[in-house]
């Protein structure tokens, strides 16, 4: 039995406007699922719909086989991490940790024991006399999620946990959370619209759009296969290029290029081509002539060294597109240059419906 199920579970408003729509997934037991996707795309809403801070106004919630859709937040069996880090300014480390257990009544020495053995798992035994206002900000990310541990419910919630975090905290944070994780085996659903803590953390990735999923599963299933355009293009950084392209038989032309993909015979007239920055390399200032590598005259307009890779801006008659090549590179710009990219690596879509061609 899934530890959370959601069967085509909605959100309207008063004013009817739709947040969430038809929303269904099931979350196994100690399964970590990432809600990923752009402001405004009902991540969030799903989310607090799930702690029971949202009303569902439509299908079904079941949190541990449990119908929930009525219950109150704190019946739920869910601890919570929130974007804020909303802890009690004038207790101390350990207060805050111990705060929700003595209000539930717990013994004096099961709170100990649980706030203890939380404090090392998260290395905060040493700063358990502390304040807030004496803590770093991940530290004071620890301390909040140390708060919803302790509760040792059976579903943990969190609430985009680091965009308050600087990058080189997040990058930290993210290596903590995965060993958390690890280590407890807790049943997490964790929202964020960064797309790098979304490959980094999930088992299952759930990316939204406009309040409707776009495509869940394995992140790099995501990531190689994607359902559509969204998809596509919201994973990758840079984002994929995408070329509109014309089928003639097992040919694909666009801006005065030809290109022969025999894999897509069944694609429709009208489509866009979409290939990878990092699938591109440069094969010389003329075409190498290998039979399996498309061959893509370009125009460099920008160059961006960063040491361990480069990200080169070109243009593709009036198309812009940018590859991503290991190390530096001896292109300048101005210069013409031939990118070549294997069949293989070429994703196609329907222009009209936006959707993958298989295969």
């Amino acid at each position: 039995m899934p530890q959370l199920e959601l069967d085509a579970v909605g959100k309207t408003y008063d004013d009817g406007f739709v947040a969430v729509s038809d929303v269904s997934l099931a979350v196994a037991k100690g399964e970590f699922i990432v809600l990923v996707g752009p402001s405004g795309c009902g991540k969030t809403t799903t989310l607090r719909m799930i702690a029971g801070l949202e009303d569902v106004t439509k299908g079904q919630l079941h949190i541990g086989g449990r119908k929930v859709n009525d219950v109150p937040a704190r019946d739920r069996d869910v601890a919570m991490v929130f974007q804020s880090y909303a802890l009690y300014p004038h207790m101390t480390v350990r207060e805050n940790l111990s705060f929700g257990l003595m209000l539930r009544k717990l013994p004096t020495a099961e709170v100990v024991k649980r706030v203890d053995e939380v404090a090392a798992t998260l290395e905060l035994t040493t700063l358990l006399d502390r304040r807030p206002k004496a803590l770093s900000g991940g530290q004071r990310q620890r301390v909040a999620m140390g708060r919803a541990i302790v509760k040792r419910a059976g579903l943990f919630l969190f609430d985009e946990p680091l965009s308050n975090l600087d990058a080189k905290l997040r990058h930290q944070m993210r290596v903590e959370l995965a060993r958390l994780h690890r280590t407890l085996g807790a049943t997490s659903v964790y929202v964020t619209h960064d797309q790098v803590e979304a490959m980094t953390l999930a088992d299952r990735m759930v990316l939204m759009n406009a309040g409707r999923v776009q495509q869940m599963g394995a992140p790099l299933d995501l990531y190689e296969r994607p359902a559509n355009l969204f998809v596509a293009t919201f994973l990758g950084s840079p984002s994929m290029n995408l070329l509109p392209a014309d089928r003639d038989g097992e040919d694909f032309v666009f801006e005065g290029l030809r290109w022969r993909l025999p894999s897509q015979t069944s694609a429709p007239r009208e489509v866009v081509l979409g290939v990878r920055p990092e699938a591109l390399r440069v094969v010389g200032t003329t075409p190498s002539g290998r039979e399996a590598t498309l061959q893509l005259p370009a125009l460099v307009e920008v160059v961006e060294p960063l040491g361990h890779e480069t990200y080169v801006h070109c243009r593709i008659g009036a198309r812009p597109l940018v590859a991503r090549l290991t190390g530096p590179v001896s292109v300048m710009p101005g210069e013409s240059i031939v990118l070549g990219v294997e069949a293989s690596a070429v994703h196609v879509f329907d222009r009209q419906t936006e959707s993958r061609c298989s295969p």
